[in-house]
């Protein structure tokens, strides 16, 4: 059985929590999911076309989740609901 792709975009969302948090980035990282609507499409290519850059930061998999997250505007805004949701716990 195939997991769905947002499934385990999902399954991810505590461990960019963490890394979010303990860089306090956590407020950048919600203002930017919110506001920036169409600019997410910008960052998610930004992040396949950079992926040879970026590679000894992250692996393909983290990076292809990223932009897939940045591409999903729903996505985006619910992971933003969660980084809010962790911030007050």
């Amino acid at each position: 059985m195939q997991m769905h792709p947002i499934a385990g975009t999902r399954s991810a969302w505590p461990a960019w929590a963490e890394y979010l948090r303990q860089r306090g980035l956590e407020n950048i990282a919600i203002f930017f999911l919110e506001a920036a609507g169409p600019f997410t499409l910008l960052g998610a290519q930004m992040l396949y076309f950079g992926g040879p850059l970026i590679n000894p930061a992250m692996t393909d998999v983290q990076r292809d989740s990223l932009a897939e997250l940045l591409e999903n505007r729903q996505e985006a805004l619910d992971f933003a609901a969660f980084l809010r949701e962790e911030k007050i716990q």
